[in-house]
């Protein structure tokens, strides 16, 4: 695509990729627990997650948690404590089920019937940019109708489909100056 930003801060500015914004944006609506693995409530907010259920439980094996049963119900008991390694697993394991379970309720939240949502571009930061070299750049809004790919690959976890996504469904609305919205201090949407 043509305006996209090669050397992005050569100058000074400061941001992040729209899409990564995004990203976040998404996971905050996701409602993850908040309290970490580390710690035994939120390792047992987890666990219980991934375990309430049968379909839970595929979900969370094919996530690549991959112990037994008696290792779970272990963890559960309070008797053995999982390694680091296995913590990331299950920390994995959750972001990737609570993203998939979801993903049904945002997407409609977010597309409302076709009727979209309004999101929010906060422009760059160039506060670190010599004046001559600096752009004038606004605060826009846009009404984004179609999340469909967005969200799914969000939910994918697949940053160059997710950018792809952004830019071509989103971005690109803003008219002849998308390429100012590439990199942004942060995207605001509610759902």
């Amino acid at each position: 695509m043509p305006e996209r930003n090669i050397e992005f801060g050569k100058f000074g500015a400061r941001g992040l990729k729209g899409h990564e914004a995004v990203a976040r944006r998404l996971d905050a609506l996701a409602g993850f627990v908040a309290t970490p693995v580390t710690a035994r409530r939120g390792l047992l907010a987890r666990l219980h997650y991934l375990t309430r259920t049968d379909h839970a439980r595929e979900a969370a094996r094919e996530a690549g948690l991959t112990v037994t049963d008696r290792t779970l119900k272990a963890w559960l008991d309070g008797r053995r404590s999982p390694n680091r390694r296995n913590l990331e697993r299950i920390e994995t394991a959750y972001r990737t089920v609570r993203r998939h379970n979801v993903a049904r309720y945002l997407l409609a939240r977010l597309n409302r019937e076709g009727r979209g949502t309004r999101v929010e571009f906060h422009p760059l930061n160039q506060s670190q940019v010599d004046r001559p070299r600096q752009r004038v750049i606004t605060y826009r809004t846009l009404n984004v109708r179609h999340w469909d790919r967005i969200v799914e690959a969000w939910v994918a976890q697949d940053d160059a489909a997710l950018d792809e996504a952004w830019i071509s469904d989103a971005v690109v609305d803003l008219g002849s100056e998308w390429g100012q919205y590439e990199y942004v201090s942060n995207v605001g949407f509610a759902a």
